[in-house]
C-alpha cells in the first residue's frame, strides 16, 4: 500500500469522525439550550440512533448488489450537509426529531461501505486497518477540542454551523475515493461479475443464504448481543456525559479535553492494535475490552468529582472503543465473507450503534430523571459486566465455534 492509498484512505475516515466529534459531546448541550428536558434529549438521540436500525442495512444491500461501494458512499456524504440544513427550520421535539432522522438516514449510509473499501484495499494487509481507522480518532479529538474551547467563548447556539462545515469537508473528502480502478487490486475486487455468468448466481444465492445461516451459529449470535450491550452501557456517557460534567463544576474547554483524552487513548490503541491482533485472538480482545467497559463506567459513577480518577477512566476508552471495535471488525470478517461483507458490516453497525445506542440513549434519558446520574453509569457498568459474563460463557461452551477461520 502505497503513501498517497494511504492518505487518501484515512481522510474519509478523519472528516466522518470528525463530524461525530462535533455532535457527540456538544449536541446534548444544544438541544438543552433550545429548552428540551432530560427525557426529551434522550428521547431525541434515542430516534437519531435508531435510524441505524434501517439505513445502513437499507444502503448496504444496494451497494452490495449493484457493486456500488463508492457511489453510495459519495451519495450519503453530499446529502448529510443538505438535510442537516433542515435543523435551522425546527420548531420544536417532532420537527427536531424529523430533521434529525434525515440527515442522519444520509450519514449512516457512508461508513458501512467505507469499511468494505477499506478493507479490499489492504486486502492480505489488514493489520494495516488500525493506522488508518485512526485518522477517524484524529478527526474526533480535533473537533472536539477545538468546539470546546469555541464553546467557552461563543453560545452554543453556534454549533450547527460548525457541524455543517466539517460535513461539507467530509462531503469533498469522499471525492477523492476513486470510482474506477487506481490502486492495484481495489476495484477488481468491488467491481461486478458478469450478470450472465450462471455460476456466479448460484453462488450469489448460496452465500446470501449463508447470511442469515451464520446468525444461528452461538458465537455469532453472543458476538452481537455482546456489542449491543457494550453501546447501550454507552447511552449516558454519549447523551449526557458533558451535561453530567458542566453539572460538576468543570468548563467546556475542560469537557472538551475530557472528550479528547479519551479519544487520544483510542488512536493510540489503533496505533499498535496490529501488534495486539497478531498476540491474542479477537474474541479475548472483545472480553477484555467489555470487563475495562465495565470497570470505567463504575469510576465515572463514584468518582466524577475526583479528576484524576475521572482521566483514568477516559484513558479506559481505548478499551471500550477502541480494541471493542477493531476486534469486533475482525470477527465481522470472519463470520461474514464475500458476497456477505456488506451486509455483515451494516448488521455490525446497525444492531450495535443502532438498537444498543438508541437503547442506552432513550434508556439513559429516562433513568437520568429517575435515580440520576450514579444509577444511570452503575446500570450502565452492569450491562457492560453482563455482555462480558455472556461472552466468556460462549468461549467455554462453543470454544470450537470461535476458533474456526472459515464458518
Amino acid at each position: 500500500m502505497t503513501v498517497n492509498v494511504y492518505w487518501v484512505l484515512s481522510s474519509v475516515y478523519f472528516f466522518y469522525f470528525a463530524v461525530l466529534g462535533a455532535t457527540n459531546p456538544y449536541w446534548g448541550l444544544y438541544l438543552q439550550s433550545l429548552g428540551f428536558d432530560a427525557k426529551q434529549i434522550g428521547s431525541l438521540m434515542a430516534i437519531f440512533i435508531a435510524t441505524k436500525l434501517i439505513a445502513p442495512n437499507l444502503w448496504s444491500y444496494w451497494a452490495d448488489q449493484k457493486r456500488a461501494h463508492v457511489s453510495v458512499m459519495r451519495l450519503g456524504a453530499v446529502l448529510t450537509p443538505l438535510c442537516f440544513l433542515t435543523v435551522y427550520l425546527q420548531q420544536g421535539f417532532w420537527s427536531m426529531a424529523v430533521a434529525m432522522v434525515l440527515y442522519s438516514f444520509f450519514w449512516n449510509a457512508i461508513l458501512p461501505q467505507y469499511e468494505v473499501i477499506t478493507l479490499n484495499a489492504i486486502k492480505g494487509r489488514e493489520e494495516r486497518y488500525g493506522q488508518i481507522r485512526l485518522w477517524g480518532s484524529v478527526g474526533f479529538i480535533a473537533a472536539v477540542a477545538s468546539l470546546g474551547w469555541l464553546l467557552d467563548l461563543v453560545a452554543v447556539t453556534w454549533l450547527p454551523i460548525s457541524i455543517l462545515s466539517v460535513m461539507a469537508f467530509m462531503a469533498l473528502s469522499t471525492l477523492m475515493i476513486p470510482a474506477r480502478k487506481v490502486w492495484p487490486g481495489v476495484e477488481e475486487k468491488i467491481a461486478a461479475p458478469e450478470p450472465d455468468d450462471p455460476s456466479v448466481s448460484r453462488r450469489d444465492s448460496c452465500q446470501e443464504g449463508g447470511f442469515w445461516l451464520r446468525l444461528k451459529h452461538p458465537p455469532v449470535f453472543v458476538f452481537l448481543l455482546s456489542v449491543i450491550l457494550m453501546q447501550v452501557s454507552h447511552g449516558p456517557y454519549y447523551t449526557f456525559f458533558s451535561i453530567y460534567m458542566e453539572g460538576v463544576g468543570y468548563s467546556r474547554s475542560l469537557i472538551g479535553l475530557l472528550w479528547s483524552l479519551g479519544v487520544m487513548a483510542e488512536v493510540v490503541l489503533f496505533a499498535i492494535m496490529h501488534l495486539l491482533l497478531t498476540r491474542f485472538k479477537p474474541e479475548v480482545l472483545l472480553l477484555l475490552s467489555l470487563v475495562l467497559a465495565a470497570l470505567r463506567w463504575l469510576m465515572v459513577a463514584l468518582f466524577a468529582d475526583e479528576l484524576m480518577l475521572l482521566l483514568a477512566s477516559q484513558l479506559l476508552h481505548a478499551a471500550t472503543f477502541g480494541s471493542f471495535h477493531a476486534a469486533s471488525i475482525a470477527l465481522v470478517q470472519r463470520f461474514f465473507t464475500g458476497q456477505t461483507a456488506g451486509q455483515g458490516q451494516a448488521l455490525y453497525s446497525s444492531l450495535g450503534y443502532g438498537v444498543g445506542g438508541a437503547l442506552g440513549a432513550w434508556g439513559s434519558g429516562l433513568l437520568w430523571v429517575s435515580i440520576g446520574a450514579q444509577g444511570s453509569y452503575l446500570l450502565a457498568c452492569a450491562a457492560a459486566g453482563f455482555g462480558a459474563a455472556l461472552v466468556l460463557w460462549s468461549l467455554w461452551r462453543h470454544r470450537s465455534y470461535w476458533t474456526e477461520e472459515k464458518q
